[in-house]
This record gives C-alpha cells, structure tokens and sequence, in this order.
C-alpha cells in the first residue's frame, strides 16, 4: 500500500564536494547515490585522518566555485569545468585552480575522483518545503535552502523525519526510484556559509542547534536504482 506525501521540486548534484553544484531535471540514482554527485573532492594532502576533505570549512569561498559535468548524462568519464568566482572557467585539473585553493587554505590539497562519491555519511539527502518553512519560521527570516546543499527537494507538508526509517518511491514502477530513509542530518558549520556571496553567518548554526538539535533534512540510502525527475509523484511505501 501506498500513499503519495509529496512531489519532487527540486534536485541537486555536487560533481565536487563542497562547490556548488548543477541544478537537475532528472537524477538516475544507482546503488552507490546519485550518478556524479560528489565524485570528487579536494583532500587535506598532510592530514591523515579520517575526514581529509577540503571544504568550506577551511576555505568558505569553495562554495562559490560552480562545477559542473561536460557530458552529464556520463558523469563517471567526462571532464568536469569548474566557474570561479571571478568569473573564470577552468578545467577541474588545471593546476591553477589547485594553487588557488592551497593558497586559500594555506596548506598543501590532492584531487581525487571516487565513483562511488565521497559522503560525509549517506549518499542522499532529503528535505521538504514543509521542514525548510519550520527552519526558517524559527530563525526568523528567509534562508536560501542551497546553503544545506541538498539532493531531493520535496514540496510537501509533512516533515522529513516523518520518514525516517520508512521507504519513498519516486514516480512510476517501471522506472521509478525507491529510497530507504534512515537518520536526520547533523549540520555543521557549512550551514552558516551564504551560498551566493560566501558570507558567514553564525546564527543560523544557533537556529538550527538550538531549535532542531543541529538536524536538518533526513539521510536516505538507495533501495532500488532507477529516476527521479522534477515534477515526480513522493510515494510513502508501507
């Protein structure tokens, strides 16, 4: 049995970690996410730990580099331009580009490509209309949902972590997706960082710590690979 919850709204693919990414009409999720979402990253070369990534924590302006597939329906082989925020448009693997942002993280940096993309946790995210408007009621003001850099946006009324531990297809059997919801989304400091001018501001971490227990949005795991597309009925499957 099922009952539709939602309608997909919006989807969004990050072909490098922590830089803004392409805005899709349609994402084919396989086993391992979304083809092409955070397939490369930018690593700390001197830190060994377990979390090595470059990101907008170190370097706040990443989030202002726009990357994006040549070939986007072959994520896993095509060469990927990177929009610089001085307008610019540079090859992932220009040189220039990792010099620039060694030189912004004072530290040395490696690019390397995962295929199966390189997640802090889960491989895809989830919010709805609903959870975003219950943020941005208890923060006070308008907040541009890119700042939490989510895969599926769903206009809907009910909030995400309704379906945590429950299954959501995405529209038709034949070719429709079907994700296993698991834990809301612990935030970081990435939050406070203003998408469109690299600004910080720390009292969204506040809202969203204080008001939500630092969650926002819901992990999901593939359940079974297959489409999703804008416009797409959200099917809670019982």
């Amino acid at each position: 049995m099922t009952r539709i919850v939602g309608h997909v709204r919006a989807l969004n693919r990050f072909p490098v970690k922590s830089m803004a990414g392409e805005q899709l009409t349609v994402a084919e999720l396989d086993w391992q996410g979304i083809e092409g979402d955070r397939q490369y990253a930018f690593v700390r070369a001197a830190n060994g730990t377990r979390f090595p990534w470059l990101t907008g924590r170190e370097v706040p302006a990443m989030v202002l580099h726009r990357a994006r597939f040549e070939d986007p329906n072959r994520p896993k082989t095509s060469a990927v331009t990177v929009e610089t925020p001085d307008g610019a448009s540079l090859s992932l693997h220009d040189p220039m580009l990792k010099t620039h942002l060694e030189a912004a993280a004072r530290e040395p940096a490696a690019l390397i490509q995962v295929a199966r993309g390189c997640y802090d946790s889960m491989p895809v995210s989830i919010q709805t209309s609903a959870g975003h408007a219950t943020l941005e009621a208890a923060h006070g003001g308008a907040l541009d949902i890119g700042r939490f850099r989510i895969n599926v946006i769903v206009e809907s009324d009910l909030l995400a972590t309704e379906w945590q531990g429950r299954r959501l297809a995405f529209g038709n059997d034949e070719d429709g997706a079907v994700v296993q919801c698991a834990d809301p989304i612990a935030r970081c400091v990435m939050v406070t960082i203003d998408p469109e001018t690299g600004a910080k501001e720390p009292r969204v971490m506040r809202t969203v710590a204080q008001e939500f227990g630092n969650m926002y949005g819901i992990y999901a795991g593939p359940a079974r690979p297959g489409l999703i597309r804008i416009g797409d009925a959200v099917r809670l499957v019982d």
